[in-house]
């Protein structure tokens, strides 16, 4: 082994060999930083700031959780899992989002006190995926969401289920599910009688299990069953199933509680997993479940084959004599079912070895991964029980299997409901949704093609049963033929975007890969309407499937992109030949297997758009679009860790704009290395940052050659501490850049493309600018909630900050103010830009009776050192002022609205100045500004500013309401 080799090898070994998990963000932490984050807020100067949201809404995010108004089902509540909680009063044709003035939009479930109009929000979603985001406690509104009071349970992470007493609403009873990374205690079933102000724990097992589904008897709230669920994730490995997970049941409204599942039919031991309840009445009760065990057709199977088929192990110290001597159509098969490289038949294999060429063990090293856990074969998966005695005995519903019903996930469904008219009549989610009618003894298949997969919620009306609601990873559908057939109710923008990029079409598009939702491009200037519905053509396009990952444009030819799923498949796509082609890249005899991260990164060189990157555990590169591969690195992470998620694994790569072959790259097990020639040689440059954590973003500065931008990210430790650094010599020495953020993860850093000293941060529940690079942070609030920022990606040409949410999909903000702002002068009034308006003479006009008259708008923009009045004037060019206004203002960025009217006094001035003018009433009996140069002065507290403002001839054609006129007179 070359020296330089074995010297990264034993570095990284060390790196490996100790592993040790960052500590989970504290309670007290978490509720001190939401009162800093309030305050970041309050004292922004760029809190003004405006972003559109450019969608897109056919496509959704994770529906958690429904409330319904028993009194009128037209009118219900819906939580999203990273979106936040809508309201609709028509059925579902509009909502309005109740949620934007929370800390969070990430919701684990809601309940509603109706009579008094008090909605509980339990946050932090329970689905315990890799993309299930913390909450922060319990949240409170009495006035529909206009504001929202924490009240406690901080530490609870994840709350699965809140219960109200009917009678008394300070009463509450709240299932928290606790960390999902991490031991903690604040997990169970906790009480309230004050309306939240305390809270009382009533039922706490231990700090590895929580409580995954909570139900009360409808007839009698005394008496409730609870369902405890052991789950342990890690970043490297989940277990979603344990011998404290069980079923329990109180019979004092949750002031006490007893494990019912003991010795009586429901099943017990380590295999147990998550468990969902439906309450019929008192006594009889439905729980479906995820069973962990594995089937003993798959033990005997397993066994059968294990004797006859060649294993890989046979082969790591097999001689090259024993391998001549191998039954050929044997070796064929093990080629075959290890996947191979096609080339390798039995024949050429044993023409190799004979020859020396390669060694019979590396037909073992070639299936062998030492950081996967082998699998004992399928496990049994959803089951339905039933107890009609209050818990004291349970049977199955059904025999044999529920097949290709919960996979091998069904941590993230195992969730029911039953008609409340008919007990037998009970339906069930999973990556399809079914349905009994006879119990649960069998089922039928209720999805339609408008329905997506992996469900996660189905209500079922009381009153009138065909009518459901159903909640799943594509949004909202409902029923009302008891889901023979399905209406879609995504109206909404709330895509769950993992990655983002933009091309340089005009009008430019957006391209990103969402979660479960595949990969869809997008024109930037979309806005929501239902015309489409009429057109027959929704402007955003799917372009790829599964869970949409990275995305990557050809800049010579935008119809050539590169997109793909999990774990690095990916594939190269003609968008305007349908032409696609797979270039996921394989290792070859004498390698290990690759890992591939689940957001697999990938980049094209800025410098050859033929060459492409592609990160697994090592740093892939190919010279002609994907079509052949070559590993220009060792392994660049610390080694991996046994489990059943891939890790040990690349997460971001960046090549600097000033030279080819300079590279970064980080991993998920948190090693930074850099290589300046292409690849021939790598140094870890992570080594005095925080160790072991997740590497979100490394990216080479494109201002200065030697530096460079790395953030990490403790949020698979339940650490939330942001972590951000700046090298300025190539990662030899950081500086941390974290300054004043609050605690929240952070997920991506971008520099400006104008000013060097201005970056762009997104975390898990905001965007910042920072003027003074990362010496302070700025929140980018205007327009925009609490919702995590996966990605940020600049169109340069636009100058706009496209802005990928994991929840409220994409949001845009124009650039021009924030670089024209200079930071130096803060104590100055500073009256930025003016875009040029085209004129028009359909201002102030309608074309019909029915239609609001047209009116322009145009944004007075100006950087304000304190907040107060505005003085604003519109003024000729001989200084007369046309028009004059007094508006509120804030410190630091405003925006002001202006229609372009002016006085009448104004328009009296201004005819007097231009002798050949005439300016007419519109409609609208207003007076416009007719083309010509102007001033707008802005005066705030005794300072001024003046900017100049052109209106231009433009199109003078005459719009229809102009015919329509000329029509009337002939």
């Amino acid at each position: 082994m070359p020296i330089r080799f074995l010297l990264f090898f034993l570095s990284v070994s060390v790196l490996s060999s100790t592993y040790a998990q960052q500590p989970a963000s504290t309670s007290s932490s978490i509720s001190q930083s939401l009162i800093e984050k309030n305050e970041l807020i309050k004292n922004s100067l760029v809190k003004n700031i405006p972003f559109r949201n450019a969608g897109p809404t056919i496509m959704s995010g994770r529906v958690v959780d429904l409330e319904v108004n028993p009194e009128n089902s037209t009118e219900f509540y819906v939580a999203y899992a990273t979106g936040g909680v809508w309201h609709t009063t028509n059925n579902g044709i509009t909502f309005k989002s109740v949620f934007d003035k929370a800390p969070t939009q990430n919701v684990g479930d809601i309940a509603v006190n109706w009579k008094n109009r008090i909605i509980w929000v339990g946050t932090g979603e329970t689905i315990s995926s890799r993309s299930s985001y913390a909450g922060v406690g319990i949240l409170k509104s009495t006035d529909n969401g206009n504001s929202w009071t924490s009240v406690g349970l901080y530490d609870s992470h994840h709350i699965s289920d809140i219960i109200l007493d009917k009678n008394d609403p300070d009463v509450v009873l709240v299932a928290a599910l606790g960390h999902l990374y991490s031991q903690n205690e604040e997990r169970g079933i906790f009480k309230t009688v004050d309306g939240g102000k305390t809270w009382k724990k009533t039922l706490f097992i231990n700090s590895d299990t929580g409580i995954i589904n909570l139900g009360e008897a409808p007839e009698n709230p005394s008496i409730l069953y609870a369902a405890a669920w052991e789950r342990e994730r890690q970043a490297w490995d989940f277990k979603g199933s344990g011998e404290n997970s069980g079923i329990y049941k109180s019979t004092d409204a949750g002031d006490s509680w007893n494990l019912i599942t003991i010795g009586n039919g429901f099943p017990q031991g380590a295999g147990v997993g998550r468990i969902g309840l439906a309450v019929v009445n008192e006594n009889t009760i439905y729980a479906v479940h995820d069973n962990q065990n594995i089937r003993e057709t798959n033990k005997e199977e397993k066994r059968d084959k294990e004797a006859k088929d060649l294993k890989p192990k046979i082969f790591e110290n097999m001689s090259s004599s024993d391998f001549l001597a191998l039954n050929t159509e044997e070796l064929d098969d093990y080629l075959k079912a290890n996947r191979f490289p096609k080339q390798y038949d039995a024949a050429k294999a044993k023409e190799l070895v004979k020859k020396g060429k390669i060694k019979p063990s590396d037909f073992y090293l070639y299936t062998h991964d030492n950081t996967v856990s082998e699998s004992d074969g399928e496990v049994i998966g959803a089951e339905v029980f039933k107890s009609t005695d209050g818990g004291k005995t349970w049977n199955r519903t059904h025999e044999g299997y529920i097949e290709d019903f919960f996979y091998s996930y069904g941590y993230v469904f195992a969730e029911m409901d039953v008609n409340p008219q008919d007990e037998n009549e009970i339906y069930l989610v999973g990556v399809p949704l079914i349905k009994s009618v006879d119990g649960g003894k069998t089922f039928t298949y209720i999805d339609e093609p408008n329905v997506h997969v992996d469900h996660h919620i189905i209500w079922v009306d009381p009153k009138m049963p065909n009518h459901l609601i159903n909640g799943n990873d594509g949004g909202l559908n409902m029923s009302y033929d008891a889901g023979e057939s399905w209406s879609k109710l995504n109206s909404m923008p709330l895509a769950q975007f993992y990655a983002i990029n933009v091309d340089y079409e005009k009008p430019y598009n957006i391209y990103g890969g969402l979660q479960d939702n595949g990969t869809w491009k997008g024109p930037h200037n979309y806005e929501y309407s239902k015309d489409y519905e009429a057109e027959g053509q929704y402007p955003f396009k799917r372009v790829g499937g599964g869970d949409g990952m990275q995305v990557q444009i050809d800049r010579r030819d935008s119809d050539v992109i590169y997109v793909g799923s999990q774990f690095g498949f990916y594939n190269r796509l003609n968008l305007k030949t349908g032409a696609r082609k797979f270039i996921k890249p394989s290792h070859d005899l004498g390698e290990s297997p690759y890992r591939f991260n689940w957001e697999t990164p990938i980049l094209l060189s800025s410098h050859n758009q033929d060459i492409l990157y592609m990160g697994g555990n090592k740093l892939m590169r190919s010279m002609n679009q994907g079509d052949d591969w070559t590993a220009i690195s060792p392994d660049l992470t610390a080694g991996g860790k046994l489990g059943n998620v891939p890790f040990g694994t690349l997460t971001t790569i960046s090549e600097s704009v000033f030279q080819f072959g300079l590279i970064y790259s980080g991993s998920d097990d948190g090693v930074i290395q850099v290589t300046q020639d292409a690849g021939g040689s790598w140094d870890i440059i992570s080594g005095n940052l925080p160790q072991n954590l997740w590497v979100s973003t490394v990216i080479a500065s494109i201002h200065n050659k030697s530096r460079v931008y790395a953030v990490l990210n403790g949020y698979r430790n339940d650490d939330f501490q942001p972590y951000v650094y700046k090298s300025d010599d190539y990662g030899q020495n950081w500086k941390d850049i974290s300054s004043n953020l609050p605690l929240s993860p952070i997920n991506v850093i971008v520099e400006d493309p104008k000013k060097e000293n201005i970056l762009y941060l997104g975390t898990d529940d905001a965007s910042y600018v920072s003027f003074d690079n990362g010496d302070r942070w700025e929140v980018l609030d205007g327009s925009m909630p609490n919702v995590a920022v996966h990605d940020l990606v600049i169109q340069t040409e636009a100058n706009d900050l496209v802005v990928g949410t994991h929840g409220r999909s994409i949001y845009i903000a124009n650039l021009n103010e924030i670089q024209e702002f200079d930071s130096s002068k803060t104590n100055e009034l500073q009256l930025f830009d003016m875009e040029t308006v085209d004129f028009s003479t359909n201002w102030g006009r309608s074309w019909s009776a029915w239609r609001a008259a047209s009116t322009p708008e145009t944004k007075i923009t100006f950087f304000s050192p304190v907040a107060g009045e505005a003085k604003v004037e519109v003024i000729s060019t001989n200084g007369k002022t046309l028009k004059t206004w007094k508006d509120t203002v804030d410190k630091g960025f405003n925006y002001l609205q202006y229609d372009l009217s002016i006085s009448e006094s104004g328009k009296n001035l201004l005819e007097k100045e231009r002798k050949d003018l005439k300016i007419s009433k519109s409609q609208n009996e207003t007076f416009y500004l007719p083309p010509g140069a102007y001033s707008i002065q802005v005066e705030v507290n005794g300072k001024s500013a003046k900017t100049a403002l052109e209106i231009k001839e433009g199109s003078r054609r005459r719009d229809r309401a102009e015919r329509a006129e000329q029509e009337q007179e002939d």
